[in-house]
This record gives structure tokens, sequence and C-alpha cells, in this order.
């Protein structure tokens, strides 16, 4: 392949047999593709739709794009792309840290496992070569020590991606956690890799080893500069201007809080009394002890916070603003302390937090309607870290709560309790309160996601220009360009922050200097619907169509509160826009724009 920025190689481990072989990129896919999420993306569609997504046939990917582990800021990425064993879609889940960067340093542009190893198994990847060690010390265990006893082992230097019992359990959203606390949290990739006896990936890299652009060195530092001074510029993410730098991602609590767009007890309502006491300013007041940050990355959003006395002692990297709500107003809990520690909890067993606040939430209106005998009640601390545990564990309740949000609430006899699309529970976001987030989560090929289509850029914080958040028409085009930049930009792989300061065209030119392909503005996003719009035919082949782009009835027609009292979230007209947009046809892609997009 004649394009830089890849190491061009991609370890293919036969977990069954036990044999690893090398390959290149086709150059083909990698220009259609460009790696991490979208190329990902194109090895699960090849494996085959109708694969188990536990059975030794489906796939775990691990990868990295053209920009990741270089100078270019904010390129510490890493995408775990497999079929979801808790939505049956195609899934993709990015973590931060260093684990990335470490990747490409030792040589590997990503990593791809198929089969069952016959044992608890481990992988060291190092100096360009892959093998595999036996696990069973570490199987059993929590995510911290797992990765304390490898890093013992193969030094401080060494990232170590680990599951929890959680993955080992078969919990549907099991987690996959690095040495930072920084998860692969969303859709159950943890749990494909514990099917496959997999329980950490060691990854040992020498930063000298960095892919290098393929353009003039010139050239290179200008798009790196643009897009650095862009960004500590910028008014999200410029350090020291109060946003993310400042507060992290739970800036946001008080800001969605205010706008009645905070779901709360299961999203019956959506404005939070508690909400100041876990927001980000509160957390910076009284439990914030550091600002870590990831590979090449100024802005450092995350935040470390201790509690240093009493039942809730704990030290965690990372109080972020999706675990704060999960396991605060969508449970009725504004202890902080508390807070802090389910999320510890969550982090060592290998949970998403955010599912796990959902399926939390599923009991507790359980409860309150009758259906569960279980005293499982809104806030109470104590009865969560018990079922946190319990869920890890497939123990008593917690094997319904392992389930997810939806399987949860089906088992206790009311599937409509989950908050929940195609199987996964929503984020902090409500769309009666920022109607763009429903069409978003309606359509997005993984599960209710915030992710696949930022529209609260546009209607919040008015990036990359200011939308009536109330507003129905121009939402649907407004989902689908914000899903195409960020299927481009999870390729590359870059972290969606910097969307709020930089263009398409700084992509361009990040994406031309590393790789030395011409790009323009449109191409990025061109490229994005293709990857898009391949996930979205995976899903048709695996019987995914329009009837699933859809809401829980709670939030079609359930009236919002607070300061956005009376909404409700209007997705038939905005699902008739996106469709208008994508060119679907109820929900499916057809042949001719397969076709238009290269794709078959």
């Amino acid at each position: 392949m004649n394009i830089g920025g890849y190491h061009n190689k991609v370890a293919w481990v036969d977990l069954d047999t036990g044999t690893i072989r090398y390959e290149g990129i086709r150059e083909e896919d990698a220009r259609k593709y460009i790696g991490g999420r979208g190329l990902g993306v194109k090895y699960v569609y090849d494996n085959g739709p109708g694969v188990e997504p536990l059975s030794p046939r489906n796939i775990l990917c691990v990868m990295t794009g053209p920009l990741t582990g270089t100078p270019v800021n904010m390129s510490g990425r890493l995408a775990v792309v497999t079929r979801s064993p808790l939505t049956g879609t195609v899934t993709d889940s990015h973590m931060g840290g260093y684990t990335a960067a470490k990747l490409r340093w030792a040589g590997f542009d990503g990593l791809v496992f198929r089969g069952k190893a016959a044992r608890p198994t481990y992988v060291l990847v190092k100096d360009g070569m892959v093998s595999l060690h036996a696990a069973g010390d570490f199987w059993g265990h929590g995510v911290y020590e797992t990765i304390a006893g490898l890093r013992e082992l193969y030094g401080d230097d060494a990232s170590v991606m680990a599951i929890g019992p959680a993955g080992e359990n078969g919990v549907r959203f099991a987690a996959i956690l690095n040495e930072d606390n920084r998860a692969s949290g969303r859709g159950g990739t943890g749990a494909v890799m514990g099917s496959k006896n997999l329980k950490a990936i060691v990854i040992v890299g020498d930063k000298n080893n960095a892919p290098k652009p393929a353009v003039a060195d010139g050239v290179f530092r200008s798009a790196r500069k643009d897009a650095l001074h862009a960004i500590l510029e910028g008014a999200v993410t410029g350090p020291h201007k109060g946003g993310l730098s400042v507060y992290g991602t739970n800036v946001l609590t008080n800001v969605l809080n205010q706008l009645g767009a905070f779901p709360t007890r299961n999203a019956q309502s959506t404005h939070f009394e508690g909400a100041e006491a876990i927001s980000g300013e509160a957390v910076k007041e009284h439990i914030l002890v550091s600002d870590p940050t990831c590979h090449a990355c100024p802005v450092a959003c995350k935040k470390e916070v201790e509690v240093r006395e009493g039942r809730w002692k704990v030290r965690v990297e990372s109080f972020e603003y999706e675990s704060a709500w999960a396991l605060g107003a969508q449970v009725g809990n504004a202890n902080r302390e508390a807070l802090a520690y389910m999320i510890d909890r969550c982090n060592d067993l290998g949970l998403d937090t955010i599912e796990m606040g959902n399926a939390l939430a599923v009991a507790m209106e359980a409860h309150q309607k009758g259906l569960l005998a279980e005293k499982v009640e809104w806030g109470d601390a104590e009865k969560m870290v018990e079922l946190i545990q319990a869920t890890a564990y497939r123990r008593g309740l917690g094997d319904a709560l392992a389930e997810g949000a939806a399987g949860a609430a089906k088992r206790l006899g009311d599937p409509d309790m989950a908050m929940s699309v195609k199987g996964q529970g929503i984020p902090a976001y409500d769309p009666r309160g920022v109607k763009g987030m429903g069409v978003s989560y309606a359509t997005s090929n993984r599960g209710a996601c915030h992710l696949r289509g930022y529209t609260v850029a546009a209607e919040v914080l008015g990036i990359p220009e200011p939308v009536d958040r109330l507003a129905v028409e121009g939402k649907g085009k407004l989902a689908k360009f914000f899903q195409d930049l960020f299927a481009f930009t999870d390729s590359l792989d870059i972290c969606k922050f910097s969307s709020f300061s930089l263009t398409p065209a700084q992509y361009a030119a990040l994406y031309h200097a590393m790789t030395g392909i011409p790009m323009t503005a449109e191409d990025v996003l061109r490229t994005g619907e293709r990857i898009y719009n391949l996930e979205r035919y995976y899903n048709n082949l695996n019987g995914f169509d329009g009837k699933d782009d859809t809401l829980p009835k709670r939030l079609l027609s359930e009236p919002a509160t607070g300061a956005s009292a009376g909404q409700v979230t209007e997705l038939d007209v905005m699902l008739r826009e996106y469709y208008e947009a994508r060119g679907w046809e109820n929900g499916v892609v057809p042949e001719k724009k397969l076709r238009e997009l290269e794709i078959v």
C-alpha cells in the first residue's frame, strides 16, 4: 500500500488455533474507510451478517487511524469494533489515554481477534510481534488488579486493556478498560472479549516507531499548527476558558439541567433538583485532585477525584458527565461522593456506567410501580453498589440487569420502562429538550448514542452555528451532518471534542499532510457518509430497518418538565426529513445509494 501514515500491518489472531498472521491493508479499503471505526466496520461487514455476537465466529477489531500516535493534537483514540451482544447491531466503542498511541508505536494499525481460546489468555504486543500467554492467574480478578499485575511483568510503560468479571460473565454491556480508566464502554465490547477467553491485551511501544507524515515536513507542521491554534482558542476546548479544561465533560450538568433536558428518574422528569451537587463546578470545588490527559491533548478534560474519608472513600480517574448523569440524575442520586465510588466500582468490574445507570433506573421504576418486590428505591446508594456488584457476577436481580435496560425491563414485566433505542440505553440528553438528539438517537447505527450525531453542539453550544434547540425543521439534516462528520473523525481516529474547534477543511488538511492523499471538506463528509451507510447496510442485513428507528414511548408522548415543560419529541417529522437527506427507504439503504457511495 502506497499511502503515508500507516504501518500497513494488522495482526489477525485466531484464538481457536493460537495462530497469528500479519497482513497489510488493501489500499482501496484505506482510501474508502480510512482506519479506526471505518476500517473496523469494513472488517465486521466482510465477516458476514448473522454472526452471533458472543460466538467464536464474531470478530473483535482493535483499530487505530492514520493520525493515531502522531504529534497531531487529540490523536490518542482507539476504536474497538464488533457486533454488539447488547443490540445485535455493529458497534464501535472508543477509548482515550495512551493505549492507541502505544499500539501504533508497537508497529501496528490494528489487531483482529476471532475464535475462542481454550483457556484464559492475554495477548502481548511488542516489537512488531504478537504472542499469546496464559491468563489463568488473572481470570476472576478486577480490572485494576489485572492491569497492575501485567504492568509488574512488562513495566509501567506498558499499556494494558483488560476486562473485569462483567466481561468474563457475559454481561451484555461489559466494557474494556485501560490503565488510565478510559473505557471502550458502550455496546458490550468487554463481553465479546470475555466470550473469547481473552482477559487482556498488553502493548509495549517505542515512540520512535511512530508513523511519519507522507508529505513535506513544512506542510505537516502547518496543518498541525493551524489545528492546534483553533483548539487552544476554542471557547469549549481552550485551556482556562471555563469549558472542558476547567470542569471536564461534567461542565454540561448544570447547562442541560437548566434547559430542562436532563433525564431524571428514568426520564420521568427532565430536571433534577440535585444537579448542582454532582456538577463539574461542585466536583472542582470539593473532590478534584488532578487533570490527567491523553496522548497529544492540550485540553485535559479528564477530572481525577478523591473522596478522602468515610463510607465512600475512593480515588478514581474520571468523573465524567455521562457517568455522573447515569448514576446520578437518572437514578435520583445527588450524593457526589457515593457517585464517585460507584464509577470506581463500574470501572474495576468492567461495566459501562451509562447502561448500568439505565438498568438500575428500570429496577427502581419497577419497584415504584409494584412490579418488583425487592426494595430498590430512587437514590439508594448502598443498594446501587450492591446491585452493581450483583450485575457483574449475574447474581439475583443482577442477572436481569446484566441484560441491559431493555432486557431488564422485559424481564420485569414492562418493556416501556427501558429508555433504550435498538436495545441500548440513552445517554444524558433528553430529546424533549434538545430535539435534534431525538432523530440522532433513533437513527444511530449502534443504538441510543450521543456520539453518533452530537446535535447538542449546535443546539446548545452554537457550534458550528446556533440552532434553536426546540425547533423541529432542519434537525434531520443536522443529525446527518454530524453523523457523517463523526464517522470520519472516528476513523482518523481523533477525539470528537476537536470538532468543537476544527472544521471539515482542517480535518482534510491533517489527513492530506499525513497520508499524502489530497482531500477536501466535501471529501471528508462524503467519506463519513460512506462509512455510515456501510454500518446501516450491515444492520439491514441483520434484520434492522425503519421499525427500529424509534424512541421510547415516554420520550414521544410524556411532556418534559423544567425549562422545556410541555415538550415532546416530534420524531416522525424529523425522521422523514432525515430519510430524504440520506436517500434511504424506510431505514434501508437502497442499492442505488450503495453504488453511488461505492460500497458495492
